[in-house]
């Protein structure tokens, strides 16, 4: 049996609590009343936000689900194809995701028993073992950003709250944030031989870490029996068509927030309330937690001061505890974090206060990260540090808080000029795109031309205009700024062009016009 390469990591499609060490006392919020929207929270015992989640009831996300498509292009130039899962963009499937069962025989390397089909042995360039035409079973890594649709791998893996079923998984697998040898090898142990289904193995997650084999074991007959639809719908054809739909938002709360740090969970819609306790009961019988009905007639985040929070994530700027604050901005590029010590004077020299800024940052970028679903290039530059011990401090403290973050993150070490470069995991769009439309004024800079240059560019264009026009009169629109300075300081500029062309020049206020923004007429 073809093995998954020994550093793969199923990507995680659930969600996932941020461990600092901070945080004792955790309680779940939810809510849905009088919306059309179901909104997660995690607050901590000083109520600090520490995750947000929303979706639209009736408009369900594609990350995890899994389609059979159809290949539709293929690029041996970057090593990948293009596939018709029937959503309105085509998939980014890049050949380090074609699982080794493929090749250009069938696009399925699975019958509908889990058994591998004699064929599949591909090997090589993405052009010779995939067809255009071919049907192939793929499953959503990260959601479609801006004009790029959705990537896709065919290493398909089905999350439980307590084990991962990976699809080609020839050993047992335990998740990475499971750091002590002798659990791992325990957990290793305990998920031998689990699945009876061929070419599907299991990971233990951090859930099951406390879990018996029985336990595992009944998780892992459920998951099975779905990927054995899965392959028997996958055989039927009839791509581009979607397979299996991952969870809801508030099954997949369930799944992956009820964790031993959660001591309350309360929820503002009874319908709501009553789902919860199913899908809890269901899930983890065993691990009780009061699960309550939120009947105040004000609003569950704003009683509990979530609302501001969830403000706060679209805000370029983060204060920190000692004075000092985050900059963050968001470019197509990367993601570039700035650290200010602003009015932090608490230490007796430059190198202290440094040290306990960039500490208080360290740990605020790590929550801003997945709070904010940032990923890609991240650029943090701290205030620089003299001293290797305190650079080096740096360092291990932030990776130690970003290694609880469930996303792939990869580290550069801190330059000397204080830069530290990483790259996260992404899934989606982060929440300041997915929140946010582009300016139509600025038109996403972020900055619009002052009114001087305006001014300087309506007069440049009226004198080119005049010197063509046969008319005897030129009408200016422009917004309010731009009027007041061609009525005041530039008014001598437009006498001097109706002296030299003999035409009159009128001026006219555009009602809520932008700067930017100008017409001329000439009658």
């Amino acid at each position: 049996m073809e093995s998954l390469p020994r550093d793969f990591r199923f990507p995680d499609y659930g969600l996932t609590v941020v461990i600092v060490s901070l945080r004792t006392y955790m309680r779940l919020l939810v809510q849905s009343r009088n919306t059309d929207e179901l909104q997660v929270a995690v607050i901590d015992g000083n109520g600090l936000l520490w995750e947000y989640h929303r979706e639209q009831q009736g408009i369900s996300r594609i990350l995890g689900n899994i389609y059979l498509g159809r290949v539709v292009n293929i690029q041996p130039a970057i090593q990948a194809a293009f596939i018709d899962i029937g959503e309105r963009r085509t998939a980014f499937l890049h050949v380090s995701d074609l699982h080794p069962a493929y090749q250009a025989a069938s696009g399925i390397p699975f019958d509908k028993f889990g058994e591998k089909s004699e064929l599949a042995r591909g090997e090589g360039s993405i052009q010779d073992l995939l067809r255009q035409g071919q049907e192939i079973l793929v499953q959503i890594t990260k959601e479609s950003i801006g004009q790029k649709g959705p990537s896709v791998t065919t290493y398909i893996g089905l999350p439980g709250r307590s084990i991962v079923l990976m699809v080609g998984l020839d050993r047992p697998g335990v998740s990475k944030k499971i750091d002590d040898e002798d659990d791992r090898e325990r957990l290793r142990a305990l998920a031998e031989g689990l699945s009876q289904v061929a070419n599907t193995g299991v990971i233990v997650r951090t859930a099951g870490q406390d879990r018996g084999r029985e336990q595992l074991l009944e998780e892992v007959r459920i998951l099975e029996r779905i990927w054995l639809s899965i392959c028997e719908r996958a055989g039927a054809g009839g791509g581009p068509v979607l397979l299996h739909q991952e969870a809801d938002l508030l099954l997949r709360t369930v799944r992956d927030l009820c964790t031993d740090q959660i001591e309350e969970v309360l929820l503002d819609d009874p319908q709501i309330v009553e789902k919860f306790r199913e899908y809890h009961q269901n899930m983890i019988p065993e691990e009780p937690v009061p699960i309550r009905l939120h009947d105040s007639k004000s609003s569950l985040f704003m009683e509990f001061g979530v609302e501001p929070q969830i403000d706060s994530i679209y805000d370029r700027k983060v204060a920190l505890p000692s004075g000092g604050s985050l900059v963050i901005d968001e470019t197509e590029a990367l993601v570039a974090i700035d650290v200010n010590s602003g009015s932090s004077t608490t230490e007796k020299d430059l190198e202290s206060t440094a040290v306990r800024t960039n500490l208080e940052a360290a740990k605020e970028i790590a929550r801003q990260l997945h709070l904010r679903d940032i990923g890609g290039v991240v650029v943090c530059d701290f205030i620089d540090m003299v001293e290797e011990q305190n650079r080096q401090k740096l360092e291990d403290t932030f990776r130690e808080l970003v290694r609880y973050d469930r996303a792939k993150t990869w580290f550069a070490k801190l330059s000397r000029f204080g830069l530290l470069e990483l790259t996260r995991q992404r899934i989606g769009a982060s929440k300041d795109r997915a929140g946010r439309e582009t300016c139509p004024t600025c038109r996403g800079r972020g900055t619009v031309r002052s009114a001087r240059s305006v001014a300087t560019g309506v007069i440049r264009e009226l004198r080119q205009g005049m010197a063509v026009s046969t008319t005897d009169e030129a009408l200016i629109t422009v917004g309010e700024p731009v009027l007041e300075l061609l009525q005041g300081r530039c008014r001598e500029d437009l006498e001097a062009l109706e002296v030299e062309y003999g035409k009159k020049v009128v001026l006219l206020e555009g009602q809520g016009w932008p700067p930017e923004r100008w017409t001329i007429q000439y009658r």
